[in-house]
């Protein structure tokens, strides 16, 4: 029996609410020992995505690699946290860039409350793929036996793209995996899982669309660019075919036909 004095009334529903609020904004605020002074002697945490269950003594390095990495950083929450009883349950999405559109871990927690605890968490992650080419598969989540959890999936794609962005590694055209783990202090298998698994792509298109991306902002900045295999290789393209072939996949157009298309743009802007 759950409380014994406190049947699942509203009263009861009211006094799991506040355990409920005050283990979200700890969550959110970052507070690891306020988060763990919440836990039940006996809890149970059951993260499904990693097929892992863990008791009181594991929570501390597992809610340690989870909370958030920045001040106000926070997940987005797409459902209002439902609470009946001794029982809540909250929905929330991860955002993630990846070569095909957005994709996104949407994750749901169902939470148990006994004597003023939390007594167990039943923590879903799903995969899901908001865009995918025409004839694609639906999106089979891989189960993650990294030692990742969907947050931490999360917070490694943005360390990943914050890497690519301050540093800009894909200027050089040697750029491989191993340096990029070691480089954002991930395993080489890690990032090689994130890829693969949750972006769907391989390392080199990722790297290519990042070096695209980068070849386009300049084209955009640039009155006159004439010398577009030359943008390619200053971009970290270590061939022209695998340059023509990444533009035209992120594009739907040649380079020359894109070109046109930005000059066109600019002189209509230039007769305004």
């Amino acid at each position: 029996m759950f409380d014994d004095d406190f049947p699942d009334d509203t009263a009861q529903t009211e006094r799991t609410r506040q355990i409920i609020l005050r283990y979200h904004l700890s969550w959110k605020q970052r507070d690891l020992e306020a988060v763990l002074a919440l836990y039940h002697p006996q809890v149970e945490y059951n993260d499904f995505y990693q097929q892992r269950s863990m008791q009181l003594a594991e929570l501390r390095a597992y809610v340690a690699g989870n909370l958030p990495r920045h001040p106000g950083e926070s997940l987005e929450h797409f459902d209002r946290i439902r609470i009946d009883g001794h029982t809540a349950f909250i929905q929330y999405r991860t955002r993630v860039q990846g070569s095909e559109g957005l994709v996104s871990f949407c994750t749901g927690e169902a939470i148990t409350v006994r004597d003023g605890l939390i007594w167990r968490v039943n923590e879903y992650a799903t995969l899901m793929r908001e865009r995918q080419p025409l004839g694609a598969p639906g999106a089979r989540p891989a189960i993650s036996r990294l030692g990742l959890s969907s947050r931490q999936l999360g917070q490694m794609a943005q360390d990943l793209q914050d890497y690519f962005q301050r540093s800009q590694p894909f200027l050089d055209p040697e750029l491989n995996l191993q340096q990029v783990a070691t480089a954002t202090g991930y395993s080489r298998n890690q990032v090689s899982h994130l890829l693969n698994q949750v972006l769907g792509e391989s390392f080199y298109r990722y790297v290519n669309r990042v070096r695209l991306q980068y070849l386009l902002a300049g084209l955009e900045a640039d009155s006159d660019p004439v010398r577009i295999d030359e943008l390619a290789f200053a971009a970290g393209f270590n061939s022209l075919s695998a340059f023509y072939s990444c533009f035209r996949r992120h594009t739907g157009l040649s380079p020359k036909a894109y070109l046109k298309q930005l000059s066109l743009r600019a002189r209509t802007q230039d007769g305004r």
